[in-house]
This record gives structure tokens, C-alpha cells and sequence, in this order.
């Protein structure tokens, strides 16, 4: 269900020139453990702008949008969730505009699934969200990943988010990935 559903999604946001990368729990199977996810989270290089032509692919892919009252909703949140009417997978576009999420569509990797291109954030970018979103399985997710990839470009990641830290008032983005990446080495030293 979810290949079928992410090989189609690849092909109908290429066809409509939009860039994206695919992110949270469909992205974490690809780099860190397997683990149930109920849903596919879509990062669009383009603003709320272009909902309209969100809502005409989501509509050729057999998406219905949620929210009733969609354009207050997207306008508030910058994202439009939608649910696929067969299966229930819920598919969640997630308007971008910042620098950032630019170079990370830019960075996304490309995946064959059913003989179709998808754009799947790098593993470095999918850290960075995890640990931006901050919940215990995010960073789970991030631990994962990094036991998997060890070879992650660590100055990358280290410095967006020392730059969402600066933006945030100290949030403690960078903070949170070291102390991680610290228990990942100590656990290592342990075992030897």
C-alpha cells in the first residue's frame, strides 16, 4: 500500500515541477529501524501558494484533503493533510519557504520504489528534523539512524542546528543531538 502510494506521489509532484522530499516515519525506515507508521509526511519546496496545485494532484491521486475549512487551515499550519480513500493512509504535504528546507530538498536522495523515482530526505536532513521535533520517538529515530549511517555529515547537521538555535532563543536543538550522539560513543567504549 504505501510503496504504490509514495511511487505514485514521486511521479505526479515530478510531473507537477514541485519539488519535495519525503520525511518523518517513511524516511526513518529507509535509514534507522523499522517501526510502525500510519502515515506519509511530504516536504514541498514551494509556499502555501501553491495549494491549488496541491489540491489537483492530491485529487489524481486519490487524496482527500481533511480540514474543511482547507485554505484557513493551511494558511495556520502550512500543512495539508489528506487521506488516501481506499486505503486510509494519511498523506501530509508540509508547505516549505525557508533556506533550510530548500537545501534539503535539494540534498533529497533518490529512491526507486516500483520502478518509480522518490525523493527521500538525506539521512543527515531527516536528524535534523527528527531532532527539531524533539518527541522521545523523534529521538529514538535519531539514535537509529545514527547507529545505521555512522558516516552522517556530522558538520552538517551540527550546524543547522546551531542555526535553528540561534532563531529559536536557545532551544537547545544542538544540545539534544550531542547529548545522543554522546550516549552512542558511551555505549560503544562499553562494549569493547
Amino acid at each position: 500500500m504505501f510503496k504504490e502510494i509514495l511511487a505514485n506521489l514521486g511521479l505526479a509532484l515530478d510531473e507537477g515541477n514541485i519539488p519535495y522530499m519525503i520525511i518523518g516515519g517513511q524516511a526513518v525506515l529507509l535509514y534507522g529501524e523499522p517501526r510502525l507508521t500510519r502515515d506519509i509526511d511530504v516536504t514541498l519546496g514551494v509556499d502555501a501558494n501553491h495549494l491549488a496545485e496541491i489540491i489537483e494532484i492530491s485529487q489524481k491521486l486519490n487524496l482527500k484533503p481533511l480540514p474543511l475549512r482547507t485554505l484557513e487551515f493551511v494558511k495556520q499550519t502550512m500543512v495539508l493533510p489528506t487521506k488516501d480513500e481506499t486505503t486510509g493512509i494519511r498523506v501530509d504535504f508540509i508547505f516549505s519557504f525557508t533556506p533550510y528546507e530548500r537545501e534539503a530538498i535539494n540534498r533529497a536522495k533518490d529512491i526507486s520504489i516500483k520502478n518509480k523515482i522518490v525523493k527521500f530526505a538525506s539521512p543527515e536532513d531527516l536528524i535534523i528534523h527528527k531532532v527539531f521535533a524533539g518527541r522521545p520517538r523523534d529521538l529514538d529515530d535519531v539514535r537509529s539512524i545514527l547507529l545505521k549511517i555512522p558516516s552522517v555529515d556530522l558538520p552538517y547537521i551540527e550546524k543547522w542546528l546551531a542555526e535553528f538555535d540561534k532563531s529559536l532563543s536557545n532551544a537547545g536543538l544542538l544540545k539534544k543531538f550531542k547529548e545522543i550522539l554522546n550516549s552512542i560513543l558511551k555505549n560503544k567504549q562499553s562494549f569493547r
